[in-house]
C-alpha cells in the first residue's frame, strides 16, 4: 500500500498549503509572476509524482517539491523578462524547465533507471492537460485552431517575448474570455494575454487538435 495518508487528499487544501508556506508574493493566486492556473498544474503534478508506481512511495514527495517548481518557472520567466524588457509572467514554456530541476528531488523505483526523465515530462504533460480540461473544457476555442489552420506556425519558447507570441499568433477572437476563465480578469498585461494563449495552444496540442515540434526550450505550434 502507498503511503500518502500525511498528505492533503483534496486538490484545493494542497493548494492551500503552498500558498501558506511559500513565499506570498510569489504564489499569491492573482500574482502577475505566477498565474493561478499555472500553479494548479504544479501542485496537481507534485500528486502524480506521489502517486505514480514508477516513484519509491518511501521516499515522499512534499509540498516542498512544488515550491521548488514554483521558484524554478519563477525563475525561467525572470530570466525572459530580462532578455526581452517585458514584466515577468510565467507560461507553459518555463514549466519544462522543472524536470532537469527536480529530477534529484525524487527517489525511483529501481526498474525505472534511465527512464526518470520521462517519466516527471509525461506526468507534467497529464497535469497540464488536467488543469486545461478543468479550467478550459467547453471553451471555444475555435480562433486558435482556425489561426493554426489558416495562418501557419506559432512560434513560442522560454526567450520568446510576450509581444512576439502575440503578434505571431494575431487578434483571436475570444482571448478575454479565457484570461477571465484563467482567473486573470483584472490582467490587461501583454504577459498575461501570452500567458492565456499559451496555455490553450498547449491544450489543443494535448489534446491532438494541433502539432507541436520542440527544440531546447523552443516550441512551435502548427496544423495537425
Amino acid at each position: 500500500m502507498r503511503r500518502c495518508a500525511h498528505y492533503p487528499l483534496e486538490l484545493a487544501d494542497e493548494l492551500a498549503l503552498v500558498r501558506q508556506e511559500a513565499d506570498w508574493a510569489l504564489l499569491e493566486a492573482d500574482a502577475s509572476l505566477l498565474p493561478a492556473h499555472l500553479l494548479e498544474v504544479l501542485v496537481r503534478f507534485t500528486r502524480a509524482v506521489r502517486s505514480s508506481t514508477a516513484v519509491d512511495a518511501r521516499s515522499g514527495v512534499s509540498a516542498r517539491f512544488t515550491i521548488a517548481a514554483a521558484e524554478t518557472v519563477a525563475a525561467s520567466a525572470q530570466r525572459r523578462g530580462a532578455i526581452t524588457g517585458e514584466t515577468a509572467v510565467a507560461r507553459v514554456a518555463d514549466l519544462t524547465s522543472i524536470v532537469p530541476t527536480l529530477r534529484g528531488k525524487v527517489e525511483f523505483e529501481a526498474g525505472e533507471e534511465g527512464r526518470e526523465l520521462d517519466v516527471l515530462a509525461h506526468l507534467l504533460r497529464k497535469a497540464i492537460h488536467e488543469v486545461f480540461r478543468a479550467r478550459l473544457g467547453g471553451a471555444d476555442l475555435g480562433g486558435f485552431t482556425e489561426r493554426i489552420a489558416t495562418g501557419g506556425p506559432i512560434a513560442s519558447g522560454d526567450v520568446v517575448s510576450a509581444k512576439d507570441l502575440l503578434a505571431a499568433l494575431g487578434p483571436v477572437p475570444g482571448l478575454a474570455k479565457l484570461m477571465t476563465r484563467l482567473g486573470m480578469d483584472d490582467a490587461e498585461s501583454p504577459g498575461h494575454a501570452a500567458a492565456a494563449a499559451e496555455f490553450a495552444l498547449e491544450g489543443l496540442y494535448l489534446g491532438r487538435k494541433i502539432s507541436k515540434q520542440t527544440d531546447g526550450g523552443r516550441a512551435t505550434y502548427s496544423a495537425a
